[in-house]
């Protein structure tokens, strides 16, 4: 199973790729000498990776080795995202690069995730190879469709569960370093914005047992982790009888080790004055919300069907800014939605210089097949005039977030030691309750420390820290 993780929340900049280079393999704790190896790529969302860790968890559990090298692996397995411009392709180019390497005798290649269920009935037609076509609901039963393929039959499971959590099913922790663990407490979305494609390939909204997001929580404190982060689609939407998200942001915050809860992502809609409270009180949640605008033009916003106004979401940054004013706030953007005017792009961009994010994902609009934009509204915008907005937009976020971060250097601050620093070895990636990154010296520390530093310098996204004594 490879621990090489795509995430890549939209889109990647020119010329990168999404393809992993080999690595070598090793063995899961519970594997013998002999044991099937599986090899595992995963694309898109933190959900996926979570999803991931899940599949990697049961296949260990059955007796998997685990290598990073496809060309080793008795079972391959992409794990796929549709939400990403041109999905389908990547799909369809992957599946073609892995096909040889079933030459060998009792190779097994298979789609999961979100794209196996939006191409269900067509992939294998299209793409021969392929063994297995399982769905983002179907995961528990993956072992024995295993099994199916290796009699030779071709397996296709892409139905949705609307009650499906994947309850008392354990992630393999070690795709994570063991600082920050993630826990999936809702799965599907109920909000059908006619851009998305989410809905149709995930599902309706469901949430986990309290009781099940706090055995994990629990596991992963005793596991040595120090940071959880709570995935949904539209995770503040999280309801489970009579349990709200902060309600469930409260008590996980009371698990023992564990130091920081991050969550992933809200919608604005749902986004409650108790779930503000609970941020505000409650010392372990971190003090970041990557809260998805879209669209600074009101017009825009309900062809999208957001449900919400820019008066709206404007009143809710200036509420969490007032309860929690050290809070980093980022966002979505998107350009050149279906005929979105000059007008219209230029209240995205008057949005973006009011309420001065500490980033944003920007990127031009495409069409998502199956979607009811894609259905019923013609992508009107020219290529060009999308680049354009979104050479601007990019530029303009620049700006704001190299000004914020400026503002940073001077102030003393706690984060979390990561991973080491990309740059040098000598250094480590950290990150503050507001999830800025601080690279620090790695001399005296380890991953999981919180470290009290003072910002000595930043670039645009990267902040420089020294350590100094309690904050």
């Amino acid at each position: 199973m490879s621990n090489l993780v795509h995430i890549r929340r939209h889109a990647p900049g020119p010329g990168a790729s999404e393809a992993p280079a080999p690595a070598p393999s090793h063995m899961e704790p519970g594997a013998t000498a002999g044991s099937p190896l599986a090899y595992v790529e995963t694309y898109g969302c933190q959900m996926n990776v979570a999803d991931t860790e899940m599949v990697l968890g049961m296949l260990s559990g059955a007796g998997y080795g685990r290598t990073e090298d496809p060309a080793q692996a008795d079972l391959i397995l992409i794990n796929t995202c549709a939400v990403r411009e041109k999905a389908e392709e990547r799909v369809y180019g992957r599946v073609g690069a892995l096909a040889h390497l079933k030459r060998r005798k009792n190779v097994v290649l298979g789609v999961t995730g979100c794209m196996a269920e939006h191409l269900k009935g067509k992939l294998q037609e299209k793409a021969p190879a392929v063994d297995l076509v399982i769905g983002p609901d179907a995961y528990r039963r993956l072992l024995e469709h295993v099994d199916r393929a290796r009699t030779g039959q071709s397996v296709e499971d892409t139905k949705l569960d609307r009650y499906e959590t994947y309850e008392g099913l354990d992630p393999d922790r070690q795709m994570t370093g063991g600082v920050t663990g993630h826990i999936t407490i809702q799965r599907g979305c109920d909000k059908f914005c006619t851009f998305c494609i989410v809905p149709y390939t995930r599902g309706r909204e469901r949430g986990a047992a309290p009781r099940e997001i706090l055995r994990q929580a629990r596991a992963m404190a005793e596991a040595g982790y120090k940071e959880v982060q709570l995935l949904g689609q539209t995770v503040n939407s999280y309801r489970y009888e009579d349990v709200t998200f902060a309600d469930l942001l409260r008590s996980v915050a009371q698990v023992e080790g564990l130091e920081r809860i991050r969550f992933t992502s809200p919608y604005p809609l749902d986004f409650s004055d108790d779930v503000i409270a609970a941020m505000a009180e409650t010392d372990k949640v971190c003090k970041h919300v990557h809260l998805p605008l879209q669209s600074g033009s009101d017009s825009v916003l309900e062809r999208m069907r957001r449900g919400y106004d820019y008066a709206t979401f404007r009143t809710l940054v200036s509420k969490l800014r007032a309860a929690m004013p050290d809070i980093g706030i980022t966002t979505d953007l998107m350009v050149g939605f279906c005929d979105e005017s000059d007008e219209e792009f230029r209240a995205t961009i008057d949005a973006m210089a009011e309420l001065r994010f500490d980033n944003a994902f920007t990127f031009a609009y495409s069409e998502r097949e199956g979607t009811v934009a894609a259905r019923k509204m013609p992508d009107t915008v020219p290529e060009g005039v999308k680049q354009r907005r979104l050479a601007e937009m990019i530029t303009l976020q620049r700006q704001i977030s190299t000004e914020i971060s400026q503002a940073q250097v001077g102030t003393r601050q706690r984060v979390l030691v990561e991973t080491t620093s990309r740059r040098s070895a000598e250094e480590f990636l950290a990150r503050t309750s507001a999830f800025r990154s601080v690279v620090i010296p790695a001399a005296g520390f380890k991953p999981g420390d919180l470290v009290d530093v003072e910002i000595t310098g930043t670039t645009t996204a990267t902040l420089y820290g020294r350590p100094v004594e309690g904050v």
